[in-house]
Order: C-alpha cells, then structure tokens, then sequence
C-alpha cells in the first residue's frame, strides 16, 4: 500500500473514506461527498483512476489523500485506516464500495483463488474496516459508516453462489454491528442496490442499460445516509431501479 497527497489537514474538516474510489459507485460518492465539503481518503488498486477520481473532485491533493491498496491483503485495512488518521487526525465516513467478483461462474468450476478473493474483498475487508473506524469514531460521539451489498444477496442468481453469500453475510453484519453500536452514536447502514450501470456488468442483450440504477442514483443514496437526523439510522436501504432492466424473451 502506498498513499499519494499526504498533507496535514484541520482537524475541524470533515472526514471520509471511500473504498473502490477509482471508478463507478465510489467515484460517484466521493463526488457527492466533495460537493458537500468533505476532505476524502480515496482508496483503490489503480493510481491513474484514482488521480481521476481526485481531478473530477476539484478538491486539492492536501483534501484528497490518495491510497493504493489492494483489499484482499489482510494488512490493507489497517494500513488503510492508518493512513487516513495520519493524515486527517480523524474519520467522520466510511463508505464500504469495493467489491469483487469474477464472471458468473458454476459452483463446481470455481477457482479456490476467486473464492477467496471474493471473501476477502466483500466481506473480510469491509468487516475490518468498520471496527477499526468505528472505534475511532466512538471516541467521538458521532460518524456514519455505509456497505455497499447488492440484490445478488436477495436474489441469489445461479452463477454467483459465493458473491451473493459475501453480501447477504455483509447485509447481516451491518444489523448486527448497528445494534452494538448504536449507543455509541454511530450510523451504520447498508445499502442493497439492484443493477446498476457500471463495467462491472457486461454488455448483455438481455439486459437495457439505459434502464439500469446510475452510480449516482447509489451516491445520493449514501447521502441521505450520511445526512439522516441525528435521532434515526436507516440501517437497510434497498434500492430498485423504477422499470425492469431485464429484457423478457
């Protein structure tokens, strides 16, 4: 892991990571969130998407740590975290993105390497992730931590048992660290998107892309997470899009 634009900032800016930054959904929520004053803690795999994701921002490198990680590794979440108080002091959002997945793939030919990257990504890392930001925004009475799930978890399609497993385990994760953390004052939410838009879902005839959620219809949904009043958590969003992208015949 490497961090780019480090630089002392006031303790007094709002703080939050986001995870997966480099494109689709993440990049489309650090958007929302520079928008809305934020400094950001931008993680991903790729520098260059990620120096885009900072540009489009039009925040400057000191507002705008970048990160490259890879979440698989198990150290990459505390080395994450690490990087964020090093140079903020203090997290005020975390917002779960990334996510992994291989093409739809039968049970019986997955590769045990797929399999475990899929956990580690989806679940492992976002599980890591929350505790060490929540216990950092314990000590302060207040912050918002959001997973991005997916309605493979509801829907369970064949092809992706071990990808709908991460994110309904994810989904059951966020209700249950909710119900510990809450005292503490914590948001902790969810947010079960159906299809959307992204290079994540090949071009398919089957499938009307122009019909399909946009990352920014998921970002505005995080918004509103972060932006709830102080004395209610929507701790499950479920997110549809208004027709039915999925062809029929």
């Amino acid at each position: 892991m490497t961090a780019a634009g480090k630089s002392p900032a006031s303790d007094q800016a709002r703080v939050a990571i986001v995870t997966g930054a480099g494109r689709g959904i993440g990049r489309a929520v650090a958007l929302e969130l520079a928008r809305a004053g934020y400094s950001l803690c931008l993680a991903a795999r790729s520098r260059d998407e990620l120096e885009a994701t900072r540009s489009q921002t039009g925040l400057p490198p000191e507002r705008a740590l970048l990160v490259l990680v890879d979440l698989a590794g198990e150290e990459a979440p505390d080395n994450l975290i690490s990087a964020a108080l090093d140079c903020y002091g203090h997290i005020d959002v975390l917002v779960n993105n990334a996510g992994w997945a291989p093409a739809r793939t039968p049970l019986l030919k997955l590769r045990t390497v797929d399999l475990d990257r899929m956990i580690a990504v989806n679940l492992r890392a976002p599980i890591a992730l929350t505790r060490m930001a929540a216990a950092a925004m314990a000590a302060r009475g207040a912050g918002a931590i959001v997973n991005v799930a997916s309605s493979a978890a509801i829907k369970a399609p064949a092809g992706e048992a071990v990808y709908a497993a991460t994110k309904a385990a994810l989904i059951a994760f966020t209700r249950a660290a909710f119900g510990e953390l809450r005292q503490s004052g914590l948001k902790l939410a969810v947010i079960v998107p159906g299809l959307v838009d992204t290079a994540l879902i090949p071009n398919n005839k089957r499938l009307d892309r122009k019909a399909m959620l946009s990352t920014a219809d998921v970002a505005q949904a995080v918004m509103q997470i972060v932006n709830s009043p102080a004395g209610a958590c929507p701790v499950e969003v479920t997110l549809e899009p208004q027709l039915d992208p999925e062809r029929q015949g």
